[in-house]
């Protein structure tokens, strides 16, 4: 039997990449802070990521099932609207848990599992590689780091005959993305430093957030880069036109630019 473990497999491009595995007959084990329902080639646990005790649960799991993974594919992340300064720096924190030493925690446990070629795959963002814009920074900052963990990872196991893929995704339709206009909503309301600047960022990011695609596209390009025998190193999937001719400029006429926005 083939086995591949997924993160954050209960929604989105966690859940069409869960989907999609399946359909090509693989065992999937799950990973999610949602509980899903068992099948026979689906194995579902409900983990917090950024919780090293979740996750030794599944370390024994595959240990007394004797099981090896052909691959892991880290999707699991969480996105938030907020001000350095001025946010929550717990949910701060809690953001760069999940979505940056969780995605490392989930590959340090597991690698042990993974198959003399087998292949870990890490989802990351378009805006990786561009400059953080206001607000959106947390997020940014880390996705930039996880990419630059990917690519870390990706020149040790290259060592070891292993492969590691970057997925890039920008705007496509998920909880998350979604989520992110809402909580943009939230910050405008509680903010005291940036009422105004945070209102016309939303009305901003209305606009120009551009054409969302469905997440069975991502997954389909991570099933195809998977099987895939000489991959990309990373793959980008819906770039966001508008954000990658400001990333052209330098970074004093960024900041310009933005503060003539939003002023």
């Amino acid at each position: 039997m083939k086995y591949v473990l997924i993160t954050g497999s209960a929604s989105g491009i966690g859940l069409a990449t869960k989907e999609k595995f399946i359909s090509k007959n693989y065992q999937v084990i799950g990973l999610d802070i949602v509980q899903q329902e068992n099948t026979d080639n689906f194995q579902s646990f409900k983990v917090d990521i950024s919780n090293i005790n979740d996750l030794l649960k599944v370390q024994n799991y595959l240990i007394d099932h004797n099981i090896k993974l052909e691959g892991i594919i880290n999707i699991a992340g969480i996105h938030k609207m907020a001000s350095f300064v001025e946010g929550d720096f717990d949910k701060i924190k809690k953001l760069l848990d999940i979505n940056l030493t969780g995605t490392m925690a989930v590959n340090h446990t597991f690698h042990p599992f993974l198959e003399e070629k087998g292949r870990i795959i890490i989802v990351t963002s378009v805006v990786a590689s561009l400059d953080p814009l206001p607000f959106n920074g947390l997020y940014s900052v880390s996705k930039t780091a996880l990419d630059s963990y990917a690519q870390g990872l990706r020149q040790e196991l290259n060592l070891l005959g292993q492969t590691v893929i970057t997925i890039r995704p920008g705007s496509i339709k998920t909880p998350l993305s979604s989520g992110s206009l809402t909580d943009t909503e939230k910050l405008a309301t509680e903010t005291k430093l940036y009422q105004n600047h945070a209102s016309k960022f939303l009305k901003i990011t209305k606009k120009f957030m551009g054409k969302v695609v469905e997440p069975e596209k991502v997954a389909k390009i991570i099933y195809k880069a998977y099987h895939h025998k000489h991959p990309k190193l990373i793959y980008k999937i819906n770039p966001n036109f508008g954000l990658t001719l400001l990333n052209l400029l330098p970074k004093r006429l960024q900041c310009g630019i933005i503060k003539l926005i939003l002023k």
